[in-house]
């Protein structure tokens, strides 16, 4: 992992932790101030919670210890619901005064448990990592770009298989894509699933749809990888012929087979020479065999792609891959015309 990246990113992360519990404290303040009743429930909450330790502590006697603490947790019981319909009157709940991380998992932390409870990167600070070493403005925009916000409705309704080469119409057909989408999320841990291959002209949708997936498989803790195939090809290519390789690029480089998901967007728009060709396939191949899922999009056709690329590409796209044909008219021009 980058330091430096590394460094930049926790700050930020600090930062927003702080902020998040500063305007939790200030709100639970703000409430108390208002309404003097919550301080006073609070605070013999607090010196009861405190006797109970004090009593589990001091006292050697187990009946008469064991008496005492659960009159004194029926106490907490009762102060704790008396302080919560207090709240409730004054417009508000227990969990308004929590502060409100980015992430739930590491509490913006950065870090996590795992299974034997010692220290680990969350996946959302190695996402973030991920994001800014490979530079993926795409990945800006997933919160404008999801599922949610897919808005099929600028597709016709109208089939024309003469314009569009397909029986469906093209709603039918995003539908479907969609729905394809969303399965390929739910069973990307699947040795089953295939990948996944986006094909049409500009404006249809698929690098909307490409980030639809990252953001939904970010939020199951996945790693997502999402760059344009010239940028990727030129990263692989510059670290090849690198003489130097410290520890973030061979990193890096790694993270392009090793993450659960790679993005390749725009493929067919690289200029390719026969080292492109063999690190493309090589790419391809390895994420195949070890079963790590790719999702590319291109604006080129099938029979473009034939001409594009040699058989050995060609050969894992069709046996690997589903084949989204994207169809209908521009949308981003439909969008132009109607704002």
């Amino acid at each position: 992992m980058d330091r430096d990246i590394y460094l930049k990113i926790k700050s930020e992360m600090d930062a927003k932790r702080q902020r998040a519990i500063r305007i939790a404290k200030e709100k639970k303040e703000k409430a108390f101030e208002q309404d003097p009743r919550l301080q006073e429930l609070e605070d013999q909450i607090n010196m009861l919670a405190l006797n109970t330790t004090k009593t589990i502590l001091t006292t050697t006697d187990e009946i008469k210890k064991q008496i005492e603490q659960e009159n004194l947790n029926m106490k907490i019981k009762n102060l704790t619901e008396k302080l919560e319909n207090q709240l409730k009157k004054d417009g508000y709940k227990k969990e308004d005064f929590l502060p409100k991380f980015e992430c739930s998992k590491c509490q913006d932390t950065g870090f996590v448990k795992d299974e034997n409870s010692n220290a680990k990167y969350c996946s959302c600070i190695l996402q973030k990592v991920i994001n800014e070493s490979y530079n993926e403005a795409n990945m800006l925009r997933l919160d404008e770009e999801n599922f949610e916000t897919f808005d099929i409705g600028y597709y016709s309704k109208k089939p024309d298989k003469e314009k569009y080469g397909i029986d469906k119409s093209p709603l039918e057909n995003i539908e479907a894509i969609k729905n394809l989408s969303i399965k390929f999320c739910e069973n990307i841990d699947s040795d089953e699933q295939k990948n996944l291959l986006f094909t049409g002209n500009t404006g249809l949708g698929k690098t909307f749809l490409a980030n639809c997936i990252a953001g939904k498989l970010i939020k199951q803790n996945k790693s997502v990888v999402y760059q344009t195939a010239p940028i990727l090809m030129d990263k692989i290519v510059e670290y090849k012929f690198s003489q130097k390789k410290d520890k973030e690029d061979v990193s890096d480089y790694k993270k392009i087979f090793d993450v659960d998901l790679l993005i390749i967007d725009d493929l067919g728009t690289e200029s390719m020479n026969n080292l492109k060709f063999t690190e493309l396939f090589n790419v391809i191949n390895t994420r195949i065999l070890n079963k790590k899922k790719i999702v590319i999009s291109t604006n080129l056709t099938l029979n473009e792609l034939y001409k594009e690329y040699d058989e050995r590409v060609m050969s894992r796209l069709i046996g690997n891959f589903i084949i989204c044909k994207f169809v209908g008219d521009d949308i981003r021009l439909k969008k132009k015309k109607l704002s």
